[in-house]
């Protein structure tokens, strides 16, 4: 039977974020007995994995970003609205947005995290991030502007600031966007800046654990900080970062070093991004909203988190709550697709439990950590199983396409295939 969103009587659900719980929960309902109404602020679906391949030119924002309208085009039970969501009243069952006022039967929030600078406001103020693509954009052209400004600078000590860059946080993003980086100078300095000196350019990584990829065994961190070290970056473990002066350029670090830098890109932890309206007493570590077993926020019958907003620890393998992981928010979205339609149909609900299918980063060409079902892969084949899997995952055969012949020319070639300055990026002041 073909059911009709605008024509339906049925159950009415608003999903909040269309990232990857939001669409596979989306995926999970189509076609089926229930009206579904999916609020995003952007109109695509962005693959964040690949995001640091974009800020470092590897990619183009569109090879990693898919329009929702386009997933749930053949979806006849499910719209999209581009707003913001600005509150929740969960006593009047109502979600209030920039283009008005919706009511629900059932929501699920699925907003995902934003960066967590942990109150340092310096640092968020200054420094870059890479959770959106304008995040990458804007890194991009300002690692492309440093190099330009590097150029035309006399002075050594400026072009020792515009040519340092600082990676915080050693977990996948931190690793491979270092990995980029390193990669950059290398191949990308002495081919189109044959005026400067790119010995000059430094890559700096600096991680609070004792280890890059802590959420990793220890083979896969060790390796991959050796594989980092090989292609020339400054790995500082144990060490923190304490303060950043904008106007001099100077990051403090707590083993007592002090990092000359105009860039200082920040991937070192992600907090949940909650909405006005829901009980600050259901948000608990990492700002996520603890949930039961079904996804369900404590104390609301109706009302859901799924992905990297819930905090859930009744996953015995996991009671301090699960990864802030796509592979969670996936499996999370899914089954909270069947356990609403059970609802509807007042069947009982399935609990979650996490199913660990591995994890991995790369580092730079051929050089990968992989950690999947229990086997331990370092090197060429992580390489290659990582960037297959990668190429899986990406939503749609265009965009698959589109990343592949763009990594086959990076391979070829030695570049980065996309060193443009489109829209030049202005540091806050």
């Amino acid at each position: 039977m073909k059911h009709h969103y605008q024509t339906m009587q049925a159950p009415h659900l608003i999903i909040i974020g269309g990232g990857f719980a939001g669409l596979e929960l989306i995926k999970k309902l189509n076609n089926k007995p229930i009206k579904v109404t999916v609020f995003d602020k952007h109109n695509y679906f962005n693959f964040q994995p690949l995001m640091y391949q974009v800020a470092s030119g590897g990619l183009g924002p569109d090879a990693i970003a898919y329009p929702l309208r386009k997933i749930i085009s053949g979806m006849p039970n499910i719209a999209f609205r581009m707003a913001e969501v600005q509150r929740v009243q969960t006593e009047r069952n109502e979600v209030m947005t920039s283009i008005g006022t919706f009511s629900y039967d059932y929501l699920c929030i699925a907003t995902g995290a934003q960066t967590n600078f942990f109150g340092n406001a310096e640092l968020e103020k200054y420094s870059m991030q890479l959770k959106s693509i304008p995040d990458a954009l804007d890194l991009r052209s300002d690692i492309l502007q440093e190099f330009e400004k590097a150029l035309n600078e006399p002075n050594s000590q400026t072009i020792e600031r515009a040519l340092n860059f600082v990676v915080v946080g050693g977990g996948p993003t931190g690793v491979e966007t270092a990995g980029a980086l390193a990669e950059m100078k290398k191949n990308v300095l002495p081919a189109d800046y044959t005026e400067l000196d790119a010995s000059k350019m430094q890559v700096h990584l600096v991680e609070a654990a004792p280890l890059v990829l802590a959420a990793m065994s220890e083979v896969s961190s060790r390796k991959a900080k050796q594989f980092l070290e090989d292609l020339g970056v400054h790995v500082q473990v144990n060490t923190s970062v304490q303060k950043y002066d904008a106007v001099t350029g100077e990051l403090f670090l707590s083993n007592g070093t002090v990092l000359k830098t105009d860039t200082v890109i920040w991937s070192a932890g992600v907090k949940g991004k909650t909405i006005d309206g829901i009980s600050a007493d259901v948000i608990t570590r990492g700002n996520r909203y603890k949930v039961d077993a079904y996804n369900k926020i404590e104390g609301l019958s109706n009302v859901f988190a799924i992905g990297d907003i819930a905090y859930m620890e009744t996953d015995g393998a996991f009671p301090n709550g699960h990864p802030m992981v796509a592979t969670v928010a996936q499996q999370q979205g899914r089954l909270l697709g069947k356990n609403i339609l059970n609802m509807v149909s007042n069947k009982p609900l399935k609990p979650y439990t996490y199913l660990n299918l591995g994890s991995m980063a790369t580092v730079g060409r051929h050089k990968a950590v992989l950690e999947v079902f229990g086997i331990k892969m370092q090197g060429y084949i992580a390489w290659l199983g990582w960037m297959f899997l990668h190429l899986m995952l990406l939503v749609g055969f265009r965009n698959r396409v589109v990343v592949f012949l763009n990594w086959v020319w990076n391979y070829v070639s030695y570049q980065r295939a996309i060193r443009i300055i489109t829209r030049p990026f202005v540091q806050k002041q």
